[in-house]
């Protein structure tokens, strides 16, 4: 089916592609996230027409496009009462934020959980889910602003790491205990804190790896932090067959129609102006989800 963009979302996945940390085959496009109007379909397309809106957040990198053919099997309908441009801003991030808060470690009421990122697209939902959650939510977000940012999106208590200490806020925080769960996308630069922070037979999920990979993880490391386990998760795994990322991006807009989520758009660009946006996104600049408009 052909898909005419109106929104494409901006992600972290897509710099990874962009710099060759996540190899692809060449030739390749960039972006795995946009939500538009059917164009055409194909004559075995029976669950969209031209005209339905769409969104996707999966298959073959190439969304940073005017027009898009897609397998209509990774396509989903966006619900009514859902803005198109917000769509494109929550489909990925919030089913990150799905299958992590709720499947790869599922959160409990009144559970603490430290989220690295706070301010950034995933970041911002995670907050608000772990609040509807009833999860005690523990934000990092680097100064001021986007701190208040995180703040205003469900978490209890946010640490700004630009001057102060998160081990020793977490312990602060927790009474000494630790958090059972710790959500970290920033890979490399957090690894050892992370560990750190974690209660016994705490669960670490490492979802992302902006300052660069992990060390490899021993086992030996995981038994003497307190029985520690670790998981490295994607949402492709997650969300790989159809009825699971259906049922996924249904908690999310359901979510998002009863007043629970928001999409948070910090900025829109220009599909042109990609270059920048990618810098934007690396140097840190962008708070909350980013969109480039065809």
């Amino acid at each position: 089916m052909q898909i005419r963009q109106q929104a494409v979302g901006l992600n972290y996945m897509d710099v990874y592609f962009r710099s060759g940390f996540y190899p692809a085959p060449t030739p390749a496009g960039v972006g795995t996230e946009a939500a538009g109007v059917v164009e055409k379909v194909g004559s075995g397309v029976t669950e969209f027409k031209p005209g339905d809106r769409v969104v996707y957040a999966s298959g073959a990198p190439g969304s940073y496009a005017d027009l898009r053919n897609m397998p209509a099997d990774r396509v989903i309908a966006i619900p009514d009462g859902v803005p198109v441009d917000e769509a494109a801003a929550l489909l990925m991030k919030g089913m990150t934020a799905e299958y992590l808060l709720t499947r790869c470690y599922p959160l409990k009421a009144g559970e603490f959980a430290l989220f690295y990122a706070a301010s950034g697209g995933v970041g911002l939902i995670a907050g608000q889910w772990g609040r509807h959650l009833g999860a005690r939510m523990i934000g990092v977000a680097s100064g001021a602003e986007k701190c208040a940012r995180a703040k205003e999106n469900g978490y209890e208590v946010v640490i700004d790491r630009s001057r102060e200490d998160v081990l020793a806020r977490v312990k602060e925080i927790t009474g000494g205990a630790g958090v059972p769960v710790v959500y970290d996308s920033i890979g490399k630069a957090t690894f050892d804190t992370s560990i750190k922070c974690l209660a016994p037979r705490g669960y670490f999920v490492s979802f992302g790896t902006t300052t660069g990979a992990p060390p490899p993880v021993e086992a030996g490391l995981l038994q003497k932090s307190g029985s520690l386990y670790f998981t490295r998760p994607t949402l492709a795994t997650y969300c790989s067959a159809r009825p699971d990322m259906l049922a996924s991006a249904a908690k999310l807009f359901d979510l998002y129609r009863a007043g629970a989520l928001k999409a948070n758009i910090g900025k829109r660009y220009a599909l042109a102006d990609a270059a920048e946006a990618h810098r934007d996104l690396e140097a840190g600049r962008t708070v909350g989800a980013s969109l480039l408009i065809p």
